[in-house]
């Protein structure tokens, strides 16, 4: 008889990552219900008081909180625990996971440190400064480490679906990191994307689209293909599925970025791309969905009784409603209708708190009982959880869905006369207060059963003692197979992870590399325009302003080409206008109009009022003000660096501009403040007790919004 090894599988790291998964989400989930309360009451934005809690400040907080810190902790907390007894063996090492927890810890607190305090690139969902993507990659490297050495040291001899996940989740991430996040740096928390416009735009999206693939998806399918079999006690439905399943999904996922930006200026060849695979995606989306839900065939009595996988099947159910969704969000004409609008907020909750919400629940129901060998503590509270959870996603999602059906129908609206029926954009945006009002309780509903939840597990953890380290015995892997020379080919694939990552590698890189190579080396994708200038010092700190406010979550800057649109906001948008745009602008929700033909529509004395109480411009208005922007000076220190970064980056300003920028950025800033004498700009500066404006940050801002769409013509009829 063979020896049994014996060995122990490490459990204070799963508990640490799972402490911090619940942590964080609390963080997250009352940061995110805190700005939807702002856009109903916006006196809640404080920002007559304290800059650092408006709108466009805290919603890349609520972004980045939830999505990189509860469910990467989530991740890691799934990871941590099923590839140990996957691979039948203890981490690779222990001082690695510690540096791999208290790392990612350290990531998160920088990211609540610094996005309040507009630290920010303003690339969604990679909002984060240069220092801390340095720290990012250096931390998933180390992940990766411990991964494929506690993989290579296993003593199982294939590896199980939930592994290839987890390979793949890992190769993917650190590409799209490092590529989307090349940049020049100006200071420890300034620097500029080194694309630009649309270049910038399509890395962007092949990365803001794949982080939710590679991040919110991949490795919790693989913690789907562990966790739900365990609770079920059965093996997966079908194998030949999953692997279907995986190489299709992470072949054709890395392709689909472009349907983010469907009648932009991006090539139209590029777009389409994006919508061809984005489509396809539908088959191996639900094949994964089908391999869950067919798993519990037969074991429905099971999930009556079970909390966990009540969690488990709707979140596979919004797996696969997100799925389905995406690809029609993708097709042409479905993107005319819902981009920029709450159908598409509406969209990505339904992912965001069903499938990984929800998944993240029933493995945490399910695994802190068998860590602290202790029943949970309340199966009713658990059960309470899971029905006010889902009343909240239906409360949050069914509001947004009919909030984005209103705003574009009534965007759209003409006359019979052929006039937009509602010309104000601020007419759409009063319409669908009742839905936001319903967000918030769906959003209210759902932090209520959180809280139940974080009490039950509470209650489960004092009642029980960790396991620390779980005894186990497992054969030595060279004991553990004997050759079958009948095996499924792709078993041979499982025996040898480095080739299996690598191929994994390999699928990812190819739609990145056939998407990029043309729009980067053919001048005809980016067509250059004679008349479009760099902007002007001045110019170009305001446009650092409007990027350090988080302007972009509400407006956009891309008129597309729609006769809704440019009757609208003017002469729709064309590539070669954002050559100088590091990074871009171009949004992807109007809570407000377009701002990209914005120059000359009003003068300054407008903007200055605007900014300083926005209902003043446009009563009822939902918009924070900026009263500190007129009485903050302008820091110019930056401004040589600034010049020397852009043209290192490419932008043609005359050698040796550096030195004499500031003396340009002053004169046209003194020009700006010489033209607000009018009664209504005077009073904002004696109420705001300023005497000169011409050096204080607003002036700027005017500055930079006066530019906007200005350097082109529109077609004369």
């Amino acid at each position: 008889m063979e020896q049994l090894e014996r060995f122990y599988y490490d459990n204070r790291i799963v508990r640490n990552f799972a402490i911090a998964t619940i942590a964080w989400g609390l963080i997250g989930m009352l940061v995110g219900l805190w700005i939807a309360l702002e856009i109903i009451f916006p006196a809640l934005n404080l920002s007559q008081y304290t800059p650092f809690t408006t709108f466009g400040r805290l919603r890349p907080l609520h972004t980045n909180a939830v999505i990189f810190a509860f469910v990467g902790n989530g991740m890691f907390t799934g990871i941590y625990y099923s590839l140990q007894r996957l691979c039948k063996a203890r981490m690779f090492n222990d001082t690695l996971s510690a540096i791999h927890f208290w790392g990612w810890q350290l990531i998160i607190v920088s990211a609540a440190l610094t996005l309040p305090f507009g630290i920010t690139t303003s690339k969604e969902y990679a909002e984060l400064e240069w220092p801390i993507d340095i720290a990012i990659a250096l931390i998933w490297v180390i992940f990766g480490i411990n991964m494929i050495g506690t993989i290579l040291k296993r003593r199982e001899r294939h590896l199980y679906v939930a592994i290839w996940f987890y390979i793949a989740t890992f190769v993917t991430v650190a590409m799209l990191h490092i590529v989307n996040s090349l940049a020049i740096p100006i200071s420890l928390t300034k620097s500029y994307s080194i694309y630009a416009g649309v270049q910038d735009a399509l890395v962007q999206w092949w990365y803001g689209h794949n982080a939710v693939a590679f991040f919110l998806t991949t490795p919790y399918l693989g913690l789907m293909y562990y966790f739900l079999p365990k609770a079920v006690n059965r093996p997966v439905y079908s194998y030949r599925l999953s692997i279907i399943h995986f190489w299709a999904l992470i072949f054709l996922y890395i392709w689909a970025g472009p349907h983010h930006l469907l009648y932009t200026a991006l090539p139209d060849w590029a777009q389409s791309l994006g919508v061809v695979f984005s489509v396809m995606l539908i088959a191996p989306s639900w094949g994964g969905m089908i391999n869950g839900l067919l798993t519990l065939r037969g074991a429905w009595d099971r999930v009556r009784e079970s909390p966990a996988l009540k969690f488990f099947v709707v979140a596979i159910t919004a797996y696969g409603m997100s799925t389905f969704e995406g690809p029609m969000l993708s097709l042409k004409n479905v993107n005319a209708i819902a981009h920029f609008t709450d159908w598409i907020v509406a969209h990505v909750h339904v992912g965001a708190l069903g499938w990984n919400g929800f998944l993240t629940f029933g493995m945490l129901y399910w695994l802190m009982p068998r860590m602290y060998n202790r029943p949970l503590h309340s199966v009713k509270l658990a059960n309470f959880h899971f029905w006010i959870g889902t009343l909240g996603i239906i409360f949050y999602t069914l509001p947004m869905y009919w909030a984005g059906f209103t705003q574009s129908l009534m965007w759209k609206d003409f006359t019979a006369e052929g006039i937009l029926r509602y010309p104000n954009f601020l007419e759409t945006v009063t319409q669908i207060m009742p839905m936001y009002e319903l967000r918030s309780l769906g959003g209210t509903l759902y932090l209520v059963g959180f809280i139940v939840f974080i009490y039950n597990i509470w209650r489960t953890m004092a009642a029980g003692q960790l396991t620390a380290n779980e005894a186990a015995e497992a054969l030595p892997l060279a004991k553990a197979y004997k050759e079958d020379t009948n095996e499924h080919w792709h078993r041979r694939i499982e025996r040898r992870p480095i080739q299996l990552t690598v191929f994994a590698l390999i699928a990812v890189a190819i739609g990145g590399i056939i998407e990029f190579v043309p729009t980067f080396m053919i001048q005809s994708n980016v067509p250059t325009i004679a008349s479009v200038k760099p902007y002007t010092p001045l110019e170009l700190q305001g446009r650092d302003i409007y990027v350090r406010e988080g302007c972009y979550t509400c407006h956009s800057q891309m008129v597309r080409p729609f006769r809704s649109e440019t009757e609208r906001y003017g002469e729709y948008s064309k590539a070669g206008e954002f050559v100088y745009d590091h990074p871009f602008q171009w949004g992807s929700k109007r809570t407000g109009p377009d701002l990209h033909r914005e120059g000359g529509k009003y003068p300054d004395s407008w903007h200055l009022n605007h900014m300083y109480e926005p209902s003043s411009m446009s009563p009822g208005s939902i918009m924070p003000a900026y009263p500190l922007m007129v009485s903050t000076v302008l820091d110019t220190t930056t401004t040589a660096a600034k010049i020397r970064a852009m043209q290192t980056l490419g932008v043609p300003y005359p050698t040796g501009y550096d030195k004499i920028a500031n003396s340009d950025l002053h004169k046209q800033a003194n020009q700006i403040a010489k033209g607000l004498t009018d009664q209504s700009s005077e009073a904002v500066l004696a109420d705001a007790g300023v005497d000169n404006v011409s050096d204080k940050e607003i002036i700027a801002l005017i500055a930079y919004l006066q530019r906007l769409g200005t350097d082109i013509k529109a077609k004369k009829e």
